[in-house]
């Protein structure tokens, strides 16, 4: 079985694909049977989204190909901790466990400046952060200092 690491690996190749694009470097991978089901990077810029983030485009894409807004057995795999947006997209999506990499200090919802209320919904998210932290955190760091 493919670990945790391998799996915030193949998100950081979505992330590289976004900074390609100049979009903000964040990627996603959905796992499912301990394969990827589905991928996304963030592209607001190129579809003139501010829903199209990486998450949301992954979810997006393992919804249509199950035919179904439900996919429970389906494991998020993202470089950067969920904004409220993408968090509360991955509980109406029955997303089984979520596993990032970046704390996000300006719009995270896991832990750092947004706490969802897990105790009010019917769906609780296993979660898991700080993986290949370091790495998901430098591709970022590295675009915005590309910016400035």
């Amino acid at each position: 079985m493919k670990d945790d690491d391998y799996f915030m690996e193949q998100a950081l190749l979505e992330a590289a694909r976004a900074k390609e694009k100049g979009e903000v470097p964040v990627g996603a991978v959905l796992v499912a049977d301990s394969k990827i089901f589905s991928r996304g990077f963030n592209s607001t810029l190129e579809k003139n989204d501010p829903t199209a983030h990486a998450e949301i485009v992954a979810i997006r894409k393992a919804c249509e190909l199950k035919s179904n807004y439900r996919i429970p057995d389906c494991d998020l795999y993202v470089t950067l901790e969920p904004c409220a947006m993408c968090l509360g997209a991955a509980v109406q999506a029955r997303i089984r466990r979520l596993v990032f990499g970046a704390l996000d200090p300006k719009a995270g919802a896991v832990e750092s400046i947004m706490f969802f209320p897990f105790d009010r919904t019917n769906h609780h998210i296993e979660i898991k952060g700080g993986i290949l932290a370091k790495e998901c955190g430098q591709i970022l760091k590295d675009f915005f200092e590309d910016k400035r």
